[in-house]
This record gives C-alpha cells, structure tokens and sequence, in this order.
C-alpha cells in the first residue's frame, strides 16, 4: 500500500540526491533542523496518509456532500480524517511558528504534501485552503487582522475559501458586481452572489475566513476599481472571540463529474444587509493581492495534477504486474504456452513508461520550483533573490496547466492499463479519471495559462527571464555531453531547446503585431511545448544525477533505480520529445485556420 501514493525512493531521489535538500540545514532559516527530522516528518505524513487519508478517497466519492438548509455536510469519513492531519500538524508547513506554522524548507513540504494530497486531493483542501487566505492576511493585513485571523487558519481549526467567481464575471473578474459600502465603525457591508466556490460551506470548522472581491461604491470600473475583503463566516471580535454568524450563506451546491467530497457551493452575501468585511491592503488593489493567493493556487493545482497521476500510475502498475492474462509473443502458437502477467506484454510496457515518465517529470519540477522558493528565501542579495522570483513566475503558468494536463492524461492512459476493469467503479482509477479533469479549468483555464505565458511571461525583462530558462537548461545539456552514454540524449536535448528559442521568438513577435490574434490562437500549443522541453530537462538533469550515483553503488536494487532513471530519460528524449517538434513547426507556421472559420461553418 505505500507504493500507491508515491515512491518513496523516487521522493527521496529528488530531494536529496539532485536537490540536495538537506544542505539547506546549513543556512539559518533552516539550522534547526537535519537530515533525520526532514526524513520524521516525511515519514509520518506518509504512515497517516496510507493508513488514515487513502481509505477516505472512495468512501468520500460515493457519498459525496449533502445540502441541506443552507448547511452543507461532507463525507462522515472526513471527519476523523482532518482531525488527524490536525494533531499531526500537516498545514503550514513552512510558514513563521509564530503563526502556527513549522519554518520548514518549501520543498519539504511539498513531500509531505505529495502524501497527503495524493491520498485524496478533496478532503486536502478543508485542511490546506486556509493557508493561501492566512498568507495575503500576512502579506497585506493590518496587525490587528493578523492576529484575529492568522494562527487559526495556519492550524486550520478555522479554514478558508476564496470568493473570486460570479455567474457573469469567471475569468473576466473585472466584470464582477459585488459591492462593498464602508460603515460608521470602519468595517465594509458587502453585497453579492459568488459561484463555485470552493468549500465555501462546510460542517468541519468553527469558522470560514471568506476573501472576497468587491468594488467599493463610486470605484473606477473594471479590474482597477476592484478591492478584496476579509469576511468571516462567525464575526470575530477585536478580544478573538466569536461574534453572530456574519450575512453570507451558502444557497446550494454544485453536482459535479468528480471530487465529490468537495463541496462546490454558490454564495449569497448580505441578503439581510447584514454582511460585514475587513478591508485587506489599499482600497483598489484586490487585484494584486489577489493574484498572490491565485499563483500559489495555480501551483497547488499543477500539484494536484502529478500526485494524482502518480496515484493513477502505481495502481496501473500494480494492476499489471497481478493481471494474468495473453501468451508471451514469442508463444502465441503454442496452445500449452502459459498466460502471462500484463506487463511483460509490449503495448502495456509502453503505457506503464510513459506514465512514468511523465509522474517522475513532473514530479521533478514541481519539486524544482519549490526548491526556488527556498533559494529565494536565502537569497544573498536583491538581485538574486528578483532573479529566482521571476524564474518562479515564469514556471508558474507551466506548471499549472502542463501538470493538470499530462496528470489527466497518466489517469486516463492508467484506465486503459485496466482495460474493461477501470472503466467500472469496482477499481479505483476511473474516479481519479473524473477527480483529475478539473485541475485543467479552476485557477484559470488552461487557454488562461497560455494567455499568461505568452501575454506576460514570455517578454518579462524583454525576454531575459525565458533566456534565462533555456541557459540553464543549456547547462545541464553542457554537462550531460561530458558523459558518453548521456551525450546522445544531450543533443536531442539541445536541438529542442534551440527550436524552443525559435517557437518562442516566432510567436512573441506575432503577438506584438498585427497577428496577435492568430499568436494567441496558438498560445496553448506552446505553453505544452514549452512543457514537454522543460520535462526533457528535468529528465537528462536526472540521468546526469544516476549515472553518477551509478559508480558509487555496489546493491543491485539501488543499480537498477539508477538504471531505470536513465531508460526513462531515453524513452522521453527518444519517443516523446520528437513528437514536440511537430507542434513546434505547428506554431511556427501561424495558421490562421482557426481564427478563419467562420461561424457558421461550425455547423
């Protein structure tokens, strides 16, 4: 059972070995710790969410939430389950002990988080939603919000939401209609309907800190006259004691493809005229402070793509290596020629590699991004620290949709590993299949990803941040050539980055031209290309890292690891990345086909 969450071995890979994690024990935000206690905690997020977490992930889909009078009621398994990850204080992992938190390393905590979020991505969110709240609080709050509010979200015995969404204002925010006039006392009355919220109504917590968007009455319109507040579910009084339940309720939830054990609601605020909020930050700025909260989310979310796809993938493999089924090629007309196990057949082997690859790929990345936030946390100057931020800004986007992307579709390749089986809900993966298609849609669409990637990130620094990714991809090329049996893979390597430079070149002058429009037909294209190059990185970056490790090692098991990093890293540079040149030529081409259809030839 502990393989079906995530490999440890592959975790303690990633950290240890190419990150080496545990040098940060040398730098004083992180001197308190050592090797053994990142190893303990680590350790016992994964005991509690084999044996605690896991069990809760098909008993909460089956029963799912219920709404009732304005009350919502998730799984009765959740219960017990929270209250675990409470004791065992799994929420906030690196934030001040002040507030609540551990001051772990960022990447540390992202291993626990591959535990605990893998074992199930909904019942998470009532523990780990409240720490993105607490940190625009932190961030952006007077003294007197962060102490109402900050240790009881960063403990999560109260959660937290976001209250973004509108039936006419989604992606487009700026269309919002919730309003926010300031009363006698200083605190704001607030007016309005959200959708597709997020736990906005649960029965775990006492209370639920609601940010929420609104524009103050006589504010500019559109996305500059937009401001974020601070409205809890229970007022909480200046002396942090509970006050009467606020004006905001929850009037019905969603029925939904999957996660349901997450309660999806739409809100009602001030139907009584009674809903009160703090103002976060300066009036006019929500947007700002918002988007905080929202890039730490898009991260989250492309987490919950790669540890679902490992859950998908390690049931696969498991199902392969036990389905006992077909006769070995080489036997086929042997009538007394045993059936054999699944794996060792050749279609399924290629199945199981390419969900392999791409769950360790991503895995590594999302890894790697987290290790950036901990270089920026000892950054030993301004620059570097300006540096790694938008290094960080850069791969957000990526990370967001690649990862909700390619993790939907490990689960979906992992439902043909099962064959009939994972098409019924007697095998675990065809609810992962429906669990994992939302990450491509909230937190912005994929298409919105791609429209930041290109629109934003693309010319950030006229462009030096993304030369900047391609030189140290170029450098792990570099040093990859100096090792005879990585120098192949290194040239792959190097001619997708080189065509990468090209792709991007091509398009970023298309979008500040006459052709933007046919540019950002192609946006989404290139945000996966720019993936599937990034992954190939992150792959020769391994095998450089195994091949070293391999001359070192005398166990066989630890030989055959090293060996599978390397077969990995040849299968995707040899079988996958090839494939990418195709849609690199696709966006060099700037078809204008799509935007050429005319409406009605639609049909």
């Amino acid at each position: 059972m502990s393989q079906f969450i995530a490999d440890q071995r592959e975790i303690d890979f990633i950290l240890y070995e190419l990150l080496r994690a545990d040098e940060l024990i040398k730098q004083a935000p992180f001197a308190d710790f050592s090797k053994k206690s990142f190893d303990m905690i680590i350790g016992e997020a994964r005991k509690l969410a084999i044996k605690e977490l896991l069990p809760t992930l098909a008993e909460g889909d089956r029963a799912g939430v219920i709404f009732e009078n304005g009350q919502v009621k998730v799984p009765d398994c959740f219960h017990r389950a929270r209250s675990l990850m409470l004791e065992a204080e799994l929420t906030s992992l690196p934030e001040d002990p002040k507030w609540g938190g551990h001051g772990l390393p960022y990447q540390i905590s992202i291993a626990v988080m591959d535990y605990v979020v893998g074992a199930n991505y909904a019942l998470s969110g009532y523990t780990h939603m409240g720490h993105g709240t607490g940190k625009m609080i932190e961030l952006y709050g007077t003294g007197l919000l962060k102490e109402l509010f900050l240790e009881n979200l960063y403990t999560a015995k109260w959660s937290g939401t976001m209250l973004l969404t509108e039936p006419e204002a989604g992606s487009d925010v700026g269309a919002l209609t919730t309003s926010a006039r300031q009363l006698p006392d200083g605190t704001w009355s607030i007016t309005g309907n959200k959708i597709f919220i997020t736990a906005g109504e649960q029965d775990l917590t006492e209370n639920i800190i609601h940010p929420v968007l609104a524009r103050i009455e006589g504010a500019p319109a559109g996305s500059r006259g937009i401001s974020i507040f601070i409205v809890p579910k229970i007022w909480v009084n200046e002396d942090k004691s509970l006050g009467d339940p606020n004006d905001v309720v929850c009037v019905g939830t969603e029925e939904k493809m999957g996660l349901h054990g997450s309660a999806t609601c739409s809100m009602a605020l001030g139907t009584r005229n009674q809903c009160r909020g703090f103002l976060l930050g300066e009036e006019n700025k929500g947007l700002k402070i918002m988007f905080h909260m929202m890039n730490e989310a898009r991260l989250n979310v492309g987490f919950q793509g790669s540890s679902t796809a490992s859950l998908a993938y390690l049931y696969a493999l498991d199902y392969a290596r036990q389905r006992v089924q077909g006769k070995d090629l080489t036997q086929l007309q042997n009538p007394d020629a045993p059936s054999i196990p699944i794996i060792q057949h050749p279609d399924v082997k290629r199945m199981l590699t390419w969900m392999k690859v791409h769950v360790d790929g991503m895995r590594t990345l999302v890894y790697y991004v987290g290790s950036l936030f901990d270089k920026k946390e000892i950054a030993a100057s301004p620059e570097e620290k300006e540096t790694t931020d938008l290094m960080i800004g850069l791969l957000t986007p990526v990370v967001k949709a690649y990862c909700a992307q390619r993790g939907f579709e490990v689960c979906v390749q992992a439902v043909q590993v099962f064959g009939g089986y994972g098409y019924t809900s007697e095998y675990p993966v065809e609810q992962l299949v429906r669990d994992a298609k939302i990450a491509s849609i909230y937190e912005g669409t994929d298409g919105i990803q791609a429209m930041d990637l290109l629109g934003r990130k693309l010319g950030m620094k006229k462009g030096m941040v993304f030369k900047g990714l391609l030189d140290e991809i170029g450098k792990t090329i570099g040093a990859a050539k100096n090792i005879d049996t990585l120098a192949p893979l290194a040239d792959k390597l190097e001619a997708s980055v080189a065509a990468l430079g090209l792709t991007a070149l091509t398009l970023g002058t298309a979008a500040m031209s006459e052709k933007y429009a046919i540019a950002f037909a192609h946006a989404h294209p290139f945000l996966e290309i720019t993936g599937d190059v990034v992954l190939g990185w992150m792959h020769l970056w391994r095998a450089i890292c195994a091949s070293d490790c391999l001359g070192r090692v005398k166990k066989e098991k630890d030989r055959v690891f090293y060996r599978g990093i390397i077969t990995s890293a040849r299968f995707y540079l040899e079988t996958v990345l090839p494939i990418t040149h195709g849609r690199m030529m696709s966006v060099q081409g700037l078809s204008s086909a799509a935007l050429d259809m005319e409406d009605l030839s639609f049909g």
